[in-house]
């Protein structure tokens, strides 16, 4: 008994451990991240308004409200367009300031390259139009070049624009020809079209490129004309065969085009 009494007595501590609290602390992370994300798209809209024309800026908005082109400057008369055709000429101008403070050759460039801006974005605008309207924009992109306003009319995988290897207009074609007569209305400037085909992997002794292309783009100068544009405004009718694909691959569809072009007003 007394060397059991004499022992020490054996003391079991137990350490108490605490649960983890889960994910605590994270929603700082979250804040902070819509911060910086806030800044980087208040720092982009800073360098866009500082970095763009006030044109350019009216294209973008325009771009997520296709109908604003036609509104805003439509002044309630009847047809695709609407208003008053005068009206619609005066607006498609920069403004008088602008021109009374820069020589008259800059203000002419000025005006001129205002006005085919606003003449594709006039055209991108009719979209909204109807469902025709908008397949008929799906073969259609515009740019703005030194030689004036390009607008090129391409085929589509599923929706060419001439029967195949012909220059048999389709449907879709005879719509495009009356859209682009509707805003080329709007200005006298003179205008060209110029035929571009695809390659051919295999080479024929009758190369058909070259006559296919000048053959397209004659008929589509005629499907114009039908369309009411005045003949006296085109100045030239030309084919390029293949020679300027507008894609890296030479025989791909995409290469089958035409393109109308608003040539700058020589005056």
């Amino acid at each position: 008994m007394s060397r059991q009494n004499e022992a020490a007595p054996v003391v079991i501590k137990r350490k108490k451990v605490s649960a983890p609290h889960g994910h605590h602390g994270g929603a700082w992370k979250v804040a902070y991240a819509d911060f910086v994300t806030a800044m980087m798209a208040f720092f982009l809209m800073m360098w866009l308004l500082g970095a763009t024309t006030e044109s350019q800026r009216r294209g973008l908005a325009d771009y997520f409200n296709p109908s604003v082109p036609i509104h805003r400057l439509a002044s309630g008369g009847e047809g695709l367009l609407g208003g008053d055709e005068q009206a619609r000429r005066d607006n498609l101008g920069p403004d008088q300031t602008q021109l009374d403070n820069m020589p008259e050759r800059g203000a002419q460039g000025l005006a001129q390259t205002e006005t085919l801006e606003e003449l594709a974005r006039r055209l991108r605008g009719l979209g909204g139009e109807s469902a025709v309207m908008t397949e008929a924009l799906r073969h259609i992109v515009t740019r703005v070049t030194d030689k004036g306003l390009v607008i090129e009319v391409f085929d589509l995988p599923e929706s060419p624009l001439f029967d195949p290897d012909t220059s048999d207009p389709r449907p879709i074609l005879r719509v495009i020809a009356g859209l682009l007569v509707e805003v080329m209305a709007l200005v006298t400037n003179p205008a060209s079209v110029e035929g571009h085909t695809r390659s051919y992997t295999v080479v024929q002794r009758d190369d058909p490129r070259w006559s296919l292309s000048m053959a397209r783009a004659e008929r589509m100068r005629l499907l114009m004309e039908e369309a009411g544009l005045d003949g006296a405004r085109l100045a030239r009718v030309t084919g390029h065969a293949d020679r300027r694909p507008a894609v890296r691959n030479p025989m791909a569809s995409r290469n089958n085009r035409l393109e109308v072009i608003l040539l700058r007003d020589p005056r």
